[in-house]
Order: structure tokens, then C-alpha cells, then sequence
């Protein structure tokens, strides 16, 4: 099974490995310019391969890597228990071939007796978690899964079903942090240390000194206090919003000007129109599409917007699912009938992520698939990842 994230998305693939019981590794390959959900932009920069593997025993998850060879997320889950990551103490052998250099260092300190079944099991079920969480924000790449042997030994089996049910949650809550921080690389740092501490208790405030250097990522805080990321971004998210607590410039901020500056004076990149019984959502559609240079149309109706998108001809199309009267599922699949709309991107929108519907929205013709609400960057990143071809 191989194939290009624009034709599944992640989650299907892992439902269809767990369906299948199937045993092996699946590779996802992506270029990011510096984090995962910027895949797709088209700007200008230094683009950077990334690759993620995820280890699959009978349809059960193993272990999960992000093809890093320099254990250092495995060093920074070792800090709490004391043990200070040394490669050249370990000969990694075995194991290094498939790609889980950090796997193999991990059972060389359970033989050791540095750590127990227990503690060990732990850290992968956290390195699976990092892993699916950047990879349920990707919407660009290249994956295939080889049917192999299972990782030996093992530690753990976890459940497909659960832990993306858990990581989904998490991401779209995410999202709605984007406003302030996008990605879990970023680092934050403490921008008005007299009112911060004011506001915070000393231990906090103590706390924050030591990790918001603007050197520590988000990531990395969540690791050191043995917390997921949502809980550590929704944590500092308030004294972002403050103003108290800065998100260090990364080049997710280039990306973003970039986007803004190439604009101005120019004519509309593209024209996008939103189909969606709610008002709100078309409002916020253009309020965010508008600064970027783009001409977003709202139309409510769904009725009248069949026969209006043939007059307007829009480059792409944003639809929802749930509308009254003609539903997301009959206009793609009616636009679809018609020759002028074949190769016109189509964007569903929904308030759930639902697998059926997602799958529904795919048989239908649909390009991809946004939940509600959506974040500023994250619309910004769908359109453009459609239309950049075309600027």
C-alpha cells in the first residue's frame, strides 16, 4: 500500500492497517518548511525532508519514530529519571538497521536495569503520541507500508482506534491556538517579567524562568514536565495573549510574511468561494482570505450558490457538509457531473471529524476535508496548497 497524503489522509491509513492486521512498517515522507503543518505553502525558503516511521504488529502499534538518528527526544524523556543519553556507550546494532536507533538504546538500558518495563513502556507510548500528533497536521507527502516482520522485542501494543481518537482531540484543540503559536517547535520566552510576576506564584514563576528561554521548545517543556503539548500550549497560551510571554520567531512567521508582503499591490491571487449555512463561517472565510490577498466570496444559500459558482467560476471551492436543503455531499458531487468544475479544488467542511464522512467526501470527489472551526494558518495553508501551482 503506497500512495500520496492529497489521495488518503493519515487516519484512514492507519484504520486500514488496523482492519487489516497487518504487520510491518509504514513510511510517511514529507517536505516541511521548519514544522509539519506548513507542508504545502508555496513561498520561498529552505524546505526540509522529514521522515516518520510506524512500527505495526497484527494491526497493533509498536512503536512510532520521526527518523531522527540523534536520540534527542529520547535524552529529554530520560532527564526525569536521571539518565543522560551517551551514544558512544551503546553499540547499536540489530535494531539501528530498521531506523529505531532510539528503540534500540531504549532496550539496552532496560538490560542494563536503568530502567523497568514499566518506565520504558511509558516512553514509547509518548514518542507514538509526538509522532501521530505531526502527523495527523500533515496534509502533503508520500507514504507506503511494507509488510515485514514485527519489531522484536517488544513492549508494548497499542490500540489504533484510541490513541488517534485521543491525538485527533488534541489536534483540532490545537488549532484553535494558531492565532498565537503553530507549531510545537516554537519557543517561548518571557517578555514582561515584573507583571508575570505579579500574576504567578513564586514556584511558577520560578518554573518559567528556567523554560521559557527562548531556546526551549514547547515540545521539549512538555517532555521535561511529563505532559502532552496541548497542556502545555493551552497552559501558556493566556500570557501569550497578554502579551507577558512571547513565541520566539520561527520560520513559520517568514512563511506568513512572506505570504502577506507578496500581495500588496497586486491582483487577487484567486478567487474562493465559501458555501456554508452559517453566516459567521463565511465572514471569518474572507476576514481571513482578504489580507492574503485573496477574493473570497460567502454564499449562504446553497440552492442559489449551485447556480451562482458557474457565474463566479472560482479557483476553489469551500463547502460544508451539514446544510439544509442540498447538503456538501450533492453539490461536490453535482459540480463533479459538470466539466467546468472537474479540476476546481473542493474543500468540505465539517464540524466533526468523522471517518465515513471523510471517506464519503472522497468518493464524491472532494480534495480535502477542514474541520470546524479552523484556525487563521490552517485555512491559509489548505488554499495555498491548492493554488500555489496556479500563482
Amino acid at each position: 500500500m503506497q500512495g500520496n497524503l492529497q489521495e488518503i489522509d493519515i487516519c484512514s491509513i492507519l484504520q486500514l492497517i488496523e482492519l487489516g492486521q497487518r504487520t510491518g512498517v509504514l513510511l510517511v515522507e514529507a517536505y516541511s518548511y521548519g514544522v509539519p503543518q506548513r507542508l504545502g505553502i508555496c513561498s520561498q525558503g529552505n524546505y526540509r525532508h522529514k521522515s516518520w516511521y510506524i512500527f505495526f504488529d497484527n494491526g497493533y502499534i509498536t512503536y512510532a519514530s520521526d527518523g531522527d538518528s540523534s536520540l534527542s527526544r529520547l535524552s529529554d524523556y530520560l532527564r526525569r529519571y536521571r539518565i543522560q543519553v551517551n551514544q558512544e556507550e551503546i553499540q547499536l546494532k540489530d535494531l539501528a538497521s530498521l531506523n529505531v536507533p532510539e528503540y534500540s538504546y531504549l532496550w539496552s538500558l532496560l538490560e542494563e536495569n536503568l530502567l523497568n518495563p514499566t518506565q520504558a513502556g511509558h516512553i514509547i507510548h509518548c514518542l507514538v503520541y509526538e509522532t501521530l500528533f505531526d502527523l495527523l497536521i500533515l496534509t502533503q507527502g508520500q507514504f507506503i507500508f511494507t509488510l515485514d516482520s514485527p519489531l522484536e522485542p517488544q513492549l508494548t501494543h497499542l490500540n489504533v482506534t484510541a490513541i488517534i481518537s485521543k491525538v485527533t482531540r488534541q489536534v483540532q484543540q490545537w488549532k484553535q491556538l494558531y492565532s498565537y503559536i503553530q507549531s510545537p517547535e516554537q519557543c517561548p520566552v518571557l517578555a514582561d517579567i515584573a507583571q508575570l510576576k505579579v500574576a504567578l506564584p513564586a514556584v511558577t514563576m520560578n518554573k518559567l524562568q528556567q523554560s521559557a528561554d527562548g531556546k526551549t521548545s514547547l515540545r521539549q517543556l512538555a517532555r521535561y514536565l511529563n505532559s502532552d503539548i496541548l497542556t502545555v500550549a493551552q497552559a501558556i497560551y493566556p500570557y501569550v495573549e497578554e502579551g507577558l510571554v512571547k513565541i520566539a520567531s520561527s520560520s513559520v512567521d517568514k512563511v506568513c510574511n512572506f505570504s502577506e508582503k507578496s500581495n500588496l499591490g497586486k491582483k487577487p491571487r484567486g478567487r474562493i468561494v465559501c458555501i456554508d449555512n452559517h453566516i459567521s463561517i463565511g465572514e471569518t472565510v474572507k476576514s481571513i482570505l482578504a489580507p492574503q490577498g485573496y477574493e473570497a466570496i460567502a454564499l449562504n444559500n446553497p440552492l442559489e450558490a449551485l447556480s451562482l459558482v458557474f457565474e463566479l467560476q472560482p479557483d476553489l471551492i469551500l463547502c460544508d457538509i451539514a446544510m439544509t436543503k442540498l447538503n456538501g455531499y450533492d453539490i461536490c458531487a453535482m459540480l463533479r457531473n459538470s466539466t467546468d468544475f472537474r479540476q476546481v479544488p473542493i474543500v468540505v467542511l465539517s464540524a466533526e471529524e468523522i471517518f465515513m464522512d471523510r471517506l464519503r467526501a472522497k468518493i464524491l470527489g472532494a480534495n480535502d476535508y477542514l474541520i470546524k472551526p479552523f484556525g487563521h494558518n490552517e485555512l491559509v495553508m489548505v488554499v495555498e496548497k491548492y493554488l500555489c501551482s496556479k500563482l
